[in-house]
């Protein structure tokens, strides 16, 4: 059964990609030499076109492949079944994640790779930018929040994964000097770096590196602002590019597999053991594996900066998303045939278990692997949030200075983190990650119905993730405000999120059906 569930999920994604993907291009009118904004643009920093359309996809998969496809799925499974979950991850992908990261591209790539809150303002109103803008802060400073909390608590629970998930930073620093300023070849230059990459988990067995939590919360944090204010293509581009090799490989071994090696599914294709409703958390809770907004701030934040031409738009961004279903798939078959050790409270162990189960030729290291390859894509999500949470600020209070914008996002994370419940942030992140997607897909359509093109191929998602996301939101506050000890942070950050969604939906959608009524 597992084979075949991977069988079928395979084939749908590559003919979504060449069926629905094709035709999302013509619906964007995607065309050969037209100008992109990395060259038009061109800074030395920001603006910077990839060395190579593949160098830029792996920097882009690495960025929007964090922990959300791998967490996710798996608790989606251990809540409600596998089949739920599959049928979510393949048509969500397809027709709704999809069209969100390759029509957040676009739209950017045609202003100048402006931010998708410019765009907000641009196609829909002045207002609904600022309601963007604020939204999409506190969603990132959240990102941050959580992310540099797992990265942390991972680091204290197993020092030996310290250096080969931290190895990464140097190798590609190393890698970025090679490629850009002493232009060594792509070849060589990713060499040295994945020889750096291969040899840390030989240092990190010998060398552990035993610190505290909050050490470990500082030093992070330290390295997300360092990360944020270097220049594009001396870290996070090559960093990004390098830890992309260690999601292939993981790919590759969890493919490899279930589809060689036939199991039995242990977990009932549904089930409800916990007192949560499949709607509207499913939808919530797999997030990033089906859609997500924070891919709408990669695409229109870093992708659209560094885009060598507008014909690699598909492979690079619907590619992606469906290459990220494809994981999240892949993550649910291997929780799926465990026979023993399923737990909610700890996903990144349950993902362990899973591949070791999954890949029995490999028993031995693979447990150990899919957490290095876990820890590598939270520090991703890290770093890459705390820069575009810096453009944000910019935009939301004009600072320049790329020091102090920087400071007040990582401060803003500290703060949160200092409360001591940043264990119960997770289903607020999960449900402003979708929401933010909804928002993202209403700019889409207003841009699709400005430029005269088939507009409902954003709208509909727009509104069925509005629905989902907002109902979810309100759940959750309700539940938080009847819970014994009150999670303020989460608490106030979801009425925020609500307040703000509700208000730029009421905007975009009269503005949008004002326009249609006029045309008509």
């Amino acid at each position: 059964m597992s084979v075949l569930i991977v069988l079928a999920g395979l084939f749908l994604f590559v003919a979504g990609y060449f069926v629905y993907g094709h035709f999302m291009e013509g619906v964007f009118s995607i065309r050969d030499n037209e100008p992109v904004p990395s060259r038009t643009k061109y800074d030395g920093r920001d603006f910077v076109p990839a060395k190579n359309w593949f160098v830029l996809f792996g920097h882009h998969f690495s960025s929007i492949a964090g922990a959300g496809p791998i967490v996710g799925p798996i608790l989606a499974v251990l809540y409600w079944g596998w089949l739920p979950a599959v049928i979510w991850i393949v048509l969500g992908a397809i027709f709704m994640g999809g069209v969100h990261d390759l029509g957040s591209l676009i739209v950017s790539v045609r202003n100048g790779g402006s931010t998708v809150a410019d765009n907000a303002s641009r196609y829909i109103s002045k207002f609904s930018r600022l309601a963007f803008l604020i939204f999409v802060w506190f969603a990132l400073v959240l990102v941050v929040a959580v992310f540099a909390h797992y990265a942390a608590r991972s680091y204290e629970a197993d020092p030996h994964i310290v250096i080969p998930s931290a190895g990464i930073v140097p190798a590609a620093l190393i890698t970025g000097f090679f490629m850009y300023k002493l232009r060594v070849s792509m070849t060589v230059s990713t060499l040295v770096g994945l020889f750096i990459v291969a040899v840390a988990p030989l240092l990190g067995s010998k060398l552990p590196v035993e610190l505290p939590y909050n050490t470990w919360i500082g030093i992070l944090m330290v390295y997300a602002f360092l990360a944020a204010v270097l220049p594009v293509q001396y870290l996070l581009q090559p960093r990004d590019y390098l830890s992309s090799f260690l999601l292939f490989a993981g790919l590759g071994v969890l493919l490899l597999g279930t589809l060689f090696i036939p199991h039995e599914l242990q977990v009932p294709p549904i089930q409800s053991d916990y007192n949560l409703s499949m709607f509207p958390f499913l939808f919530v809770t797999i997030a990033c594996g089906a859609i997500s907004g924070f891919h709408s701030l990669i695409n229109s934040g870093t992708t659209a900066r560094q885009l060598p031409d507008i014909k690699f738009s598909r492979r690079i961004s619907y590619g992606a998303m469906l290459l990220e279903g494809l994981l999240a798939l892949l993550v649910v078959v291997s929780v799926s045939i465990l026979p023993s050790g399923h737990d909610a409270s700890n996903p990144i162990g349950t993902f362990a278990k899973g591949v070791g189960n999954a890949v029995p030729f490999a028993q031995q290291w693979a447990p150990f692997f899919a957490v290095l390859v876990l820890n590598t894509f939270i520090l991703t999500t890290l770093d890459t949030a705390t820069r575009i949470a810096r453009y944000i600020t910019f935009e939301l209070t004009g600072l320049k200075n790329r020091y102090v914008s920087t400071l007040i996002v990582i401060a803003t994370a500290w703060l949160i983190l200092a409360s001591g419940q940043a264990d119960n942030l997770w289903t607020v992140f999960g449900s402003a990650n979708q929401l933010m997607a909804a928002l993202a897909l209403l700019v889409i359509a207003s841009w699709l119905n400005k430029v005269g093109s088939k507009y409902v191929v954003a709208l509909i998602p727009a509104v069925f993730m509005l629905s989902v996301t907002i109902t979810a939101l309100a759940l959750q506050v309700k539940s938080l405000m009847e819970a014994q000890e009150i999670n303020i942070p989460a608490t106030i950050f979801a009425m925020i999120m609500i307040l703000l969604a509700i208000a730029m939906a009421i905007d975009s959608l009269k503005r949008f059906w004002k326009k249609r009524s006029a045309v008509r």
